[in-house]
């Protein structure tokens, strides 16, 4: 049996101090998750805090046929999409950075390669939001949080070839997007 399965089994029985190890164990990954997800520091704390929430509330339902972490991720998960598609709209890229902060850029970068980085950042954001919320979500679990296929379906509650196949469209729609915005970005630079 995983340390995380005696904790919930501990948890399930009443143990309170089980679930908090729990919680101790999984709420800095959780909530780097959820940055990346939300885009919000804040947004991502009370994500965070319904997540662990509702996992406590609904801790029973819980079948040990997945890890605790994956399970846990999708509470989150699906929390931020809700959240995500009521404000839709509301948050701009630049309240975005202010919340976050700027991502971090290698020390090796002069500052040509710094403003590089800056600018590719910023395009891929930009492109994000303008795609599907199954293919941004789909690219955000792979690609940012480097979540396995089996996790991504699990939590996404697809089938893996369903995982493959949205990723593969979902890349191709980011291609695309990033070669319009670069072209209409360069019909605006002065010959």
């Amino acid at each position: 049996m995983s340390d995380d399965s005696q904790l919930i089994l501990s948890a399930r029985e009443g143990d309170r101090r089980a679930f908090e190890l729990l919680v101790l164990r999984y709420q800095d990954r959780l909530y780097a998750a959820m940055v990346q997800v939300t885009g919000s520091a804040d947004e991502a704390e009370d994500v965070v805090q319904e997540a662990f929430v509702r996992a406590f509330l609904k801790l029973d339902t819980f079948q040990n046929n997945s890890q605790f972490f994956t399970w846990l991720y999708r509470i989150a998960f699906n929390s931020a999409l809700s959240r995500l598609r009521r404000r839709k709209g509301v948050s701009s890229l630049d309240q975005v950075r202010e919340t976050v902060g700027d991502e971090p850029i290698d020390e090796g970068d002069g500052p040509d390669g710094r403003m590089l980085q800056e600018e590719r950042v910023r395009m891929v954001r930009l492109a994000l939001e303008q795609m599907t919320d199954d293919h941004r979500t789909i690219l955000i679990l792979r690609e940012m949080e480097e979540q396995a296929y089996e996790d991504i379906a699990e939590i996404l509650q697809i089938s893996i070839g369903t995982v493959r196949s949205r990723l593969n469209r979902a890349r191709a729609a980011l291609r695309i997007i990033l070669e319009e915005m670069e072209r209409a970005e360069d019909e605006r630079k002065p010959s």
